[in-house]
Formats: structure tokens, C-alpha cells, sequence
């Protein structure tokens, strides 16, 4: 879940913030894996007992509760300005409410093993905006190679030879339209918010502030509040807000500002295995040849598309 494809939840890039901490990278590397990767068993749970607007409400609720002590306790301000909250409001929209919410519903109907696949395509579609969206982005052999690949990779996922039998088209089209709203996501934000001055945490603090009000004004228009509250799904949302939104963006950030972005996007390569992994251990979902297959595809595509240019 980030901008690689980032679940992605990221925030736009302002100031460099460089934290010291006793725990080695590559510990809190493996724990952000985990963390985004159960995310999507965490939707699944959840979403056995609240409406995919509760689910993601919940998550943006708790995952903001989380981002705002860490600003109480580094005393971080929000940013300011109309035009900054205006740009935030928008990335809040593009990497956080919709794609939360697609991914959220598209579970009510795929497993959340194809959810957490469909997840890795953002990459892809990076690729395929930049080239257009951004100037600076040229094209390379590799990088179109690892475009085709990776699509090549989507269709062996969903079984294109079978005419997509079993597998429900509505469901797997928001799940890919989720992962797609990540790199418009980045995108908008390159060219409205970087250089702000502003850290890491205020404005990632503000861009799931400014999702959880939009989720607040939409849940109760197409939702009713529930008549009761399963324990089990309730625990799925707080741990899915707290862990996969709060704490996951609060490690990525660390991550970026110890290793650099490029070390720690590589998380997105993870992501898919652990969902997988644990949509079949846990959740006992079935996995046909072509899933692993296909995912593995994806990533080699992915991971081409990321390639730099040799000088």
C-alpha cells in the first residue's frame, strides 16, 4: 500500500525528517511488511460484520488517533495555508478515502489474496501514468518491458484463458481501480504539494485527518448504523486503523528517511506474499496455480518498471 504502490497510504514530501532510532531498519522493514500484508485479512474480518464505509471509517478513525499522538509527542504543528489543505484535501481523497473504500468493498465478493495481488499492480500503473503525467519520467526498454510483463502477469492472475470464470468482475475491477488511485494519487501530489516545508508527519497527519472527515460525511448518507457490534470484526477495524494506517505510515517514513525511498518501496513486493499467505492459512481461501503464478509475474513486472536508467 504505497506509492509503488502503497495500500499504499503515503503523504506528500515535504521536509526530510531524520529519525534516530534504536531498532535497525530492516526490523521495522519486516514489520511494515506484515503489517500491510495482514492488512487485507484485517478488511476481510472486518467486513464480515460492518459495511465497507464503517470498515474504512474505522481504519481512517483509529490511523489518524494514531499519527496525532505522534505529532503531540514530537510537538508537530499541522501545516498551514487554504491552498496547502485544499491539495491535501484532494491526495486525501486519492490515497486514502476511495482506495480504502474500493478495497474494502471489492472483499465483499474476492478473496483476500486477489485483493492484496491486485495491490502490487500499482506500479504498474505508475509506469503507465508517468509516462504521460510527468515529463521527467522517460521511458526505457526495461521499464516499457516491465509495463507489459506486469499486465501480462494481471491477466495470468485473473485467468484470461478461462474467460475469467469464477472470479467476479465487479469485485476485481475495484480492487484494481483501488490500486490505480495511488499513483494518480502521487502524481497530483508531485505537482502540488513538494516543497512545502512542512515534515513528514504534519502532512501526512493532515492528509488522514482531512479522510477521516470525508468518510464521517459519506458513511452515514449509504450506510445505517448497526443494530449491534460483533467483537471479532470491531478488533479487525481497530487493529486495521491503529497497525495498517497509524503505525504502518509512521515505520514507512522512518524507513525513507533512514534508507531512502527507493530501499523502502521495496516493500511492495512483500505485501502480496504475506497476503496470500495468510489469506490461505487464516481464512482458509482457495488459491488456484495461476494466483501465485501470476502474482509472481506481476512483481517481476513491477520491480522492471522501477529500474533506473544506466548512466
Amino acid at each position: 500500500m504505497t506509492t509503488v504502490a502503497t495500500p499504499r497510504t503515503a503523504s506528500p514530501t515535504g521536509t526530510p525528517d531524520r529519525p534516530r532510532t534504536a531498532l535497525d531498519w530492516r526490523i521495522r522493514f519486516g514489520v511494515l511488511s506484515l503489517i500491510w500484508g495482514f492488512s487485507f485479512l484485517l478488511i476481510k474480518v472486518g467486513t464480515d460484520g460492518y459495511a465497507p464505509f464503517q470498515v474504512t471509517f474505522g481504519r481512517l478513525l483509529f490511523g489518524t488517533a494514531v499519527l496525532v499522538a505522534a505529532m503531540a509527542v514530537k510537538r508537530e504543528r499541522l501545516p498551514r495555508g487554504a491552498r496547502t489543505w485544499g491539495h491535501l484535501a484532494v491526495a486525501a481523497l486519492l490515497l486514502n478515502a476511495l482506495p480504502f473504500s474500493l478495497f474494502a468493498y471489492s472483499e465483499l465478493t474476492i478473496p483476500s489474496t486477489l485483493a492484496g495481488i491486485c495491490n502490487a499492480t500499482s506500479p504498474l500503473w505508475g509506469m503507465a501514468l508517468s509516462l504521460v503525467a510527468l515529463s521527467e519520467d522517460r521511458p526505457t526498454r526495461r521499464r516499457v518491458a516491465g509495463l507489459g510483463i506486469g499486465f501480462l502477469g494481471v491477466l495470468t492472475v485473473l485467468g484470461v484463458w478461462q474467460g475469467f470464470h469464477g472470479l467476479d468482475a465487479t469485485g476485481t475491477a475495484m480492487a484494481l481501480l483501488a490500486s490505480l488511485s495511488y499513483p494518480v494519487g502521487w502524481i497530483y501530489v508531485r505537482r502540488t504539494l513538494a516543497g512545502t516545508g512542512a515534515s513528514h508527519l504534519s502532512m501526512t497527519g493532515a492528509q488522514l485527518l482531512l479522510a477521516t472527515v470525508q468518510l464521517a460525511v459519506v458513511t452515514p448518507l449509504f450506510t445505517a448504523l448497526p443494530s449491534r457490534f460483533p467483537v471479532v470484526p470491531l478488533l479487525a477495524i481497530v487493529a486495521l486503523g491503529a497497525l495498517g494506517t497509524g503505525l504502518a505510515i509512521f515505520l514507512q517514513y522512518g524507513i525513507v528517511a533512514e534508507v531512502g525511498p527507493t530501499t523502502a518501496q521495496m516493500v511492495t513486493y512483500f505485501i502480496p506474499v504475506i497476503a496470500t499467505a495468510a489469506g490461505v492459512a487464516i481464512l482458509g481461501e482457495s488459491l488456484a496455480w495461476s494466483t501465485p503464478v501470476g502474482a509472481v509475474i506481476v512483481l517481476a513486472g513491477a520491480a522492471l518498471t522501477q529500474a533506473k536508467p544506466r548512466r
